[in-house]
């Protein structure tokens, strides 16, 4: 079983300047958030408070010019008075921080001088650190054993390679090609990774004295995400079916004793069970899980059971929105969970008798491209514990702040207040729609440039969240910025399919994906085109992932939009299905069939079924490395428009995994390039070329 998971400057000049970027004087431009501004972001993850509450430990992002990357440093801060100072800058990348139980030592992974991942460990009085491992590849979900002395993680380990043949040996000196890799796993790539090696990743443990990691779980399944029982005894969670392959979304969580590796099952079920968490006395397990009935979207369940397995019950069953990630309350009596919750994530207070209510609102800000929701939370000790955690708005992105009784609830940092505050944002409103197709009611939210005046008459940009199972709201993204400084009013929806608005509502595109969900944009749109500001005939739509699916259907659909840019989107479900990185996923859960007993319901849903009809002018975008929707989705795509005669380009992200925007510059040329393709194509623009031509 292979390792997988389930998470340069484009060189296509299109030779049109951005909307409206060419009418800005200097002085409106200093302003103005321009591409640059992408650089002076920065942004909070991962707030960890001590055990004692009084301090926070965070990973602080800023965007390196000079490497053309996200970084992140560790920084402390003193929660009575706010101060905060640099605790881990200047070298590589750090991150994942974790308090020990005594609140003396944190620990946080990074790389060592010669570019190997390494976890290490620093003395929060002295500020003094050393390296506490240096490994083969990277360390993720380290954590505390209860009592301090041990710390348990997951990391890769290399397997050996399947092989037909032995190649005959060559001479000293000879230089050979590579040799052929053998692939025998149905998953042999994947996103962001590439062509797997041979192997599986398991958990570790490791003195917190430092010494060599010694593996506690084997074999040819993923065993990982520890979590600590008691001194004794890890809890893991894997699938070990034998055709875990052909059933992506199973897993069942597992306690493996140190003493000999012997490992139990605690939970069966058809379907998956994760993210355990143990109650302070050690007694109890909360954890996620669904039954499986096959549907390309399930909402995970809370439960509860005992530390042997025993006794398992749903916890909060009528409660209609997804739990995330689980921190029990210091008394045992409560759990907390950061929730997507009808386009904004609340971080809500769950007893274990199953009542739930909102402890904090308004956590987000960790999206900065897009506005995604996206939050980081962690709970002190103690009988009143404080509460540390990302807060964002639609013009700032996440910053730290801290809540919880008898504490001052306020935010810590002002991460962006030398930049932020001296360029004119957008202003962001919530709309509401009835939908054309059952009268449903579809959330959006509509960005105005700051030139923005109700007589007006502006372009309207339609952004597209993928998923599609996932969440759009009111958080800072900045192309939304970058949309708005450039004169566009940008609208934004969770049409049918979204997270955050219960189960049934995701479900209703279940196998009917595009569908509905084109009536709920459309209905977007009429309402936006109903306000005398904006111009009916310069409406642009574009999307990500499944929203470049829903772009490319639309365009499908519709004339009704000057441009359109579709960026990595499924266009045939009958190639991804079996050539993506989930393809599995997709005919077992999301069309139910195989392609090639039924190819005419991939084909009905597919993008290219309606190509014949598109003939709005369509750039296409994709990343070169991109396995989730691989790059051949946006080829079949270009060259179909190509046959068609319906202007278009293709934009290939060199080294460019799915996330094409992982680097600021590539956000930059990502949303520039949207932009410069609608202007070519924008009326007034047109119109505007041809009075300077008679001029």
């Amino acid at each position: 079983m292979k390792r997988t998971f389930l998470a340069g400057v484009c060189l296509l000049g299109l030779g049109a300047a951005p909307v409206l970027a060419q009418d800005k004087s200097d002085e409106d431009n200093s302003r103005r958030f321009t591409a640059d501004r992408v650089f002076d972001i920065e942004y909070a993850t991962s707030p960890q408070i001590s055990p004692d509450g009084s301090k926070i430990v965070y990973v602080r992002h800023s965007m390196d010019r000079l490497s053309d990357s996200d970084r992140g440093d560790l920084w402390i801060i003193d929660v009575a008075s706010g101060e905060q100072r640099p605790l881990v800058t200047g070298g590589a990348s750090a991150g994942s921080p974790a308090w020990s139980p005594d609140g003396s030592k944190l620990l946080y992974t990074t790389a060592s001088a010669d570019g190997k991942p390494e976890l290490r460990m620093l003395y929060t009085d002295s500020g003094q650190s050393f390296s506490l491992a240096q490994l083969e590849y990277g360390a993720s979900g380290a954590t505390w054993s209860p009592d301090g002395s041990m710390i348990a993680f997951s990391m890769f380990v290399k397997g050996e390679k399947p092989s037909f043949a032995t190649a005959p040996s060559k001479r000293e000196g000879a230089e050979w090609n590579e040799p052929v890799k053998v692939y025998d796993d149905i998953t042999f790539r994947f996103d962001g990774q590439g062509y797997l090696e041979e192997g599986a990743t398991h958990t570790f443990v490791l003195s917190a004295d430092g010494g060599s990691p010694r593996q506690i779980t084997e074999g040819d399944a993923d065993l990982t995400g520890p979590v600590w029982l008691d001194e004794d005894t890890l809890l893991v969670t894997g699938n070990t079916a034998e055709d875990r392959d052909l059933d992506p979304i199973e897993s069942e969580i597992y306690a493996v004793e140190l003493a000999d590796k012997s490992m139990r099952a605690l939970t069966s079920r058809d379907g998956p069970d994760y993210r355990p968490a143990v109650s302070p006395d050690g007694k109890t397990i909360a954890f996620l899980g669904y039954d499986d009935n096959v549907m390309a979207y399930e909402q995970a369940n809370l439960y509860l059971m005992n530390a042997d397995g025993s006794n398992v019950r749903e916890v909060a069953a009528n409660f209609d929105r997804e739990f995330a990630a689980l921190q029990w309350a210091p008394d045992g009596r409560s759990l907390y969970s950061a929730i997507e919750n009808a386009g904004n994530v609340d971080l809500f207070q769950i007893t274990t008798g199953g009542d739930t209510s909102i402890a904090v609102s308004g956590l987000g800000g960790t999206s900065i491209g897009r506005p995604y929701a996206g939050a980081d939370f962690s709970l002190s000790e103690g009988r009143n514990p404080v509460i540390a955690y990302t807060a964002g708005s639609p013009d700032r992105p996440a910053e730290v702040a801290v809540a919880g009784r008898g504490v001052n609830a306020r935010t810590l940092t002002a991460l962006n207040e030398d930049v932020l505050p001296y360029l004119d944002m957008a202003r962001v409103e919530e709309l509401k729609v009835s939908s054309s197709a059952d009268g449903r009611e579809i959330e959006a939210w509509v960005a105005f440039p700051p030139d923005f005046e109700a007589d007006g008459s502006f372009p309207l940009v339609l952004e597209i969240h993928g998923g599609p199972f996932s969440m759009y709201g009111p958080f800072f993204a900045s192309e939304i910025q970058r949309y708005a400084a450039e004169g566009y009013v940008t609208v934004w929806s969770n049409p049918r399919g979204s997270t955050g608005y219960g189960e049934e509502f995701a479900q209703l595109i279940d196998k009917a994906y595009p569908g509905n969900d084109y009536d709920d944009l459309m209905s977007v749109v009429d309402e936006m085109v109903a306000r005398d500001y904006v111009d009916p005939d310069r409406l642009f739509i574009t999307g990500g992932s499944g929203g470049g699916v829903l772009t490319a259907w639309t365009v499908g659909k519709t004339d009704r939009f000057a441009a359109a840019a579709t960026i990595k989107p499924v266009i045939n479900w009958f190639t991804m299905a079996l050539a993506g990185d989930i393809a599995p996923m997709v005919w077992r859960h999301w069309i139910r069939e195989d392609p090639w007993e039924n190819p005419q319901a991939y084909f009905d849903l597919s993008p290219i079924s309606l190509v014949g009809n598109v003939t709005t002018p369509t750039l296409v975008m994709v990343g070169e490395e991109d396995y989730r929707t691989p790059a051949w989705e946006a080829e079949q795509f270009y060259t179909a428009l190509k046959l068609q005669g319906v202007e278009t380009a293709l934009i290939r992200v060199p080294e460019s995994p799915h996330y094409i925007a992982s680097r600021p510059s590539r956000l930059i040329a990502k949303t520039d390039n949207i932009m410069g393709w609608f202007a070519k194509f924008d009326p007034a623009k047109q119109d505007e070329d041809e009075d300077s031509a008679e001029d």
